[in-house]
């Protein structure tokens, strides 16, 4: 189990034209009262938008809501761009409607875990418990 002083801070989005957010402010709320930090970036979130939210906000993990399909096309753009900026250290988690035949590529794509419909809420806590990197400390000026 991760051992930390501070709460887990996790951003919970939701990327693309997927318009249906209830089961994202549901997990939002389940993560919240477990004692983390949840911030919800809302609808409609581009790949660029999410990275950039999570740098800025400093967090642990990224959890996506996808219902559209776009999971082939967004997941792996978001992790190409954590990548980038050297902060593929974020835990990635995705949740919504993943068909089975997807879910290697998804991993592929840097997705620690699937969460679909029926998923128990503590399953989803206790995972992102379970699985956070200890983040890079800056120290004297570089990381």
């Amino acid at each position: 189990m991760n051992t930390r002083s501070t709460p887990i801070r996790v951003l919970v989005a939701k990327p693309g034209l997927d318009g249906h957010d209830r089961g994202a402010k549901i997990i939002a709320r389940a993560l919240r009262d477990a004692g983390m930090e949840v911030i919800y970036t809302g609808l409609r979130q581009t790949p660029e938008m999410i990275v950039s939210a999570a740098i800025q906000e400093d967090v642990d993990c990224i959890g996506l809501s996808i219902l559209s399909g776009a999971h082939t096309v967004l997941v792996p753009r978001i992790y190409e761009l954590l990548q980038a900026q050297h902060a593929d250290d974020i835990l990635l988690v995705l949740g919504g409607t993943i068909p089975a035949e997807d879910e290697a590529r998804m991993k592929a794509s840097g997705v620690a875990a699937i969460f679909g419909p029926g998923t128990p809420l503590e399953t989803t806590v206790q995972f992102i418990r379970e699985h956070v990197k200890p983040r890079a400390l800056l120290t004297n000026g570089a990381w």
